[in-house]
Order: C-alpha cells, then sequence, then structure tokens
C-alpha cells in the first residue's frame, strides 16, 4: 500500500458523484464513549413470543402460517400505503412543497428457524431467498404505479431491527427514491460520455489493482470500494451486466448465494459476534423507461469499528460537512480478506 494513504485524503465517489475524508491516524484516539453489547446468535429455534416464528400471532392480529421455507406478507406497520390522498392544501410558499407518496412494503422471512441469520444459513438454504427477491421485484416493479423496488435487510439491535428473526423488507414505491436516483444520473452520465457502464469499469479497475478484493466466485466479487464511508462497507457486484434480479441465470443466482453467504460469515468472524449492518440491492428502476445504464449491486453498511463492541458514529462533521471514515479501505479488505469462511459459531 502506498504510503500517502495513510494521511488524511479525500476520496471521490463516481456512483454518488460526492467526496470522503479519509483519517487513517485516528485510529490512534483514545476511546471513552459508548461501548456496546457483543451479539452471539441466538440458540432458541422458535420463540413463542416472536411475531415472525411460525404459527405465531403478529402484533397486527394475524397469524403466520406453519411456514417451511421463505414466508412473505404485507407490512403490519408499513411507511407507505397503495392508496394515498391527494393533497388538496396549496403551499403557502414555494419553498413549501409536499406531495401525496404510495407504496408497497412487505416482510420477507428467509427461513422459520429463529436462531438463524443468513451467515449461518447454507447456500442451499440462502438460494430461495434469492429467488423469492427477483420475484418480488418483478411482481411489484410490474404495477404500473410502482416506480422502485427497494429490498433490504437490517441486520442486528444497532442498526434498528426491531426483531432477530432472519428477515429482510421490500419497500417499493410510487418515485425513485434519492440513493437509486443519484445513481441513475451517475450511471447515465458515465455511459453517455464514455459508451461503458460506470460499475463494469470500477469492477475492471478494482480486479486490476487486487487491493480490495476481499473475494470472489464465478459470477460476483466484493470489494472494499475505494470511497467506502463506512469501516468495514462492502459492495457486492454482478461480474456479468445486469441491471436486475430476475435478469440472472440459475447458476448467477447460485452465485449470489455463495457471495452473501461468504461475506456474512466472513463479516462475523470479523469481531466473532452477530454482525450488524443494513444491506440493501440496487438495481433498475421499474419506472417504465428504459436503463441499460443501470449494472445491478448491493451496499452492505456495517457500523462497528474497532471491535464487537465499538461502532463508528456518523456524527459533528460527518452530518455538518461531509462523510469521514478512520481505517483506509485497503486496511478493511486485507482485514475481511483474511477472516475464515468457516463460520466461528456452528448450526447445533
Amino acid at each position: 500500500m502506498e504510503k500517502k494513504w495513510q494521511y488524511p485524503h479525500r476520496r471521490w465517489n463516481p456512483l454518488r458523484q460526492a467526496w470522503v475524508l479519509v483519517s487513517p491516524h485516528r485510529t490512534q484516539r483514545p476511546w471513552q464513549g459508548e461501548v456496546g453489547q457483543k451479539s452471539v446468535p441466538s440458540s432458541v429455534s422458535h420463540d413463542p413470543q416472536c411475531y415472525l416464528c411460525p404459527g405465531n400471532t403478529r402484533a397486527g392480529g394475524a397469524v403466520n402460517p406453519a411456514y417451511e421455507g421463505v414466508f412473505e406478507f404485507v407490512n403490519d406497520y408499513a411507511a407507505l400505503l397503495p392508496e394515498a390522498p391527494t393533497a388538496s392544501d396549496a403551499p403557502a410558499s414555494p419553498l413549501l412543497v409536499a406531495e401525496a407518496a404510495r407504496g408497497l412494503c412487505k416482510v420477507l422471512c428467509f427461513h422459520p428457524d429463529h436462531s438463524l441469520t443468513l451467515a449461518r444459513m447454507t447456500r442451499e438454504e440462502i438460494r430461495p431467498v434469492v429467488d423469492a427477491w427477483a420475484t418480488e421485484y418483478q411482481e411489484m416493479g410490474a404495477l404500473n404505479w410502482i416506480d422502485y423496488v427497494q429490498i433490504f435487510e437490517n441486520r442486528g439491535a444497532m442498526m434498528g431491527a426491531s426483531n432477530p428473526h432472519p428477515h429482510g423488507q421490500i419497500w417499493s414505491t410510487g418515485f425513485v427514491p434519492d440513493e437509486p436516483a443519484a445513481e441513475t444520473v451517475a450511471q447515465r452520465e458515465h455511459q453517455t460520455r464514455t459508451g461503458h457502464c460506470l460499475l463494469c469499469d470500477y469492477l475492471e479497475a478494482e480486479r486490476s489493482a487486487g487491493e480490495r478484493v476481499i473475494f470472489e466466485n464465478k459470477h460476483f466479487a466484493a470489494v472494499m470500494p475505494w470511497w467506502a464511508t463506512w469501516p468495514f462497507e462492502v459492495l457486492l457486484l454482478s461480474r456479468r451486466h445486469a441491471g436486475a434480479l430476475p435478469e440472472f441465470t440459475s447458476d448467477e443466482r447460485d452465485g449470489l448465494a455463495d457471495a452473501l453467504k461468504r461475506l456474512t460469515t466472513r463479516f462475523d468472524n470479523l469481531f466473532e459476534t452477530s454482525f450488524p449492518y443494513t444491506m440493501g440491492f440496487h438495481q433498475s428502476p421499474t419506472d417504465g423507461e428504459n436503463h441499460p445504464e443501470w449494472h445491478f449491486h448491493a451496499h452492505f453498511y456495517p457500523p462497528l469499528l474497532r471491535s464487537a463492541t465499538v461502532r463508528k458514529f456518523m456524527v459533528g462533521f460527518e452530518m455538518l460537512g461531509m462523510p469521514q471514515r478512520d481505517i483506509t479501505p485497503e486496511d478493511a479488505a486485507q482485514r475481511l480478506h483474511a477472516c475464515s469462511e468457516e463460520h466461528f459459531w456452528p448450526r447445533g
């Protein structure tokens, strides 16, 4: 690694068209701030108090079936609703703008076993989850009023997960949210300017450099992005140019299941904890336009910094100025690359 990267510098994020400040020397500062609790996998396969376990009653009163695989349902406390009233009051100022927002929000349980996570599921158990994601993207995106389908998982209490049962969420919206909208602009501009896909070019550059590639399989590559903001942020990229999950072949879906298993296991093994993160897939909008510029990818945003109990806080300068990180992406990538893919807490 070049010595210059051990000093403060900025890095450009071409996907978000924004800068991130890197300050490697800050890892030497003493820590007297908040220290969280180490999280270990649950030993309970069925929790009678869990509203996501098979056969249990959810908070809204519905009873879950005795499901044996994946299970999806409309979120009982959805952030968006399919029907929204038309705003009737005119704003008092052009600076006070609002509009009705429609959407459809679902919950997808990955497995009936309450004790599992993606990291502790097998590849064969993750594959039906991949298929379910593809189906939900296709079916929700086919609704003529849905412009975007955001699939994501909040893992762990530190990331706001209200329930440890293995599950994720799918929010489909009648508009393209800010983050994928910004990525649409960046990818479209790169394609117009160069004739190439931005993330195809980026992956080629990362594979050539080699410093930030954590692992690859035949169909996917996991890299610590050059512009990573969170300490152990990972960008998971399809090696073939494809815009969305339904475009993947059966082998590629197997490859995605394999990549998710390998990456989440490495995360857990890094600090020997059930690693918290927010993960989400970014894929083509479903707004009726053609999007040849879009390249499927997943963002993993884990908050842990120094250990299983010390996290990175995005406050102060990060909120008022620009994002800042304390360890270089190269150092973080090397640490994840060195992690075992055999989970530290085996099932059973």
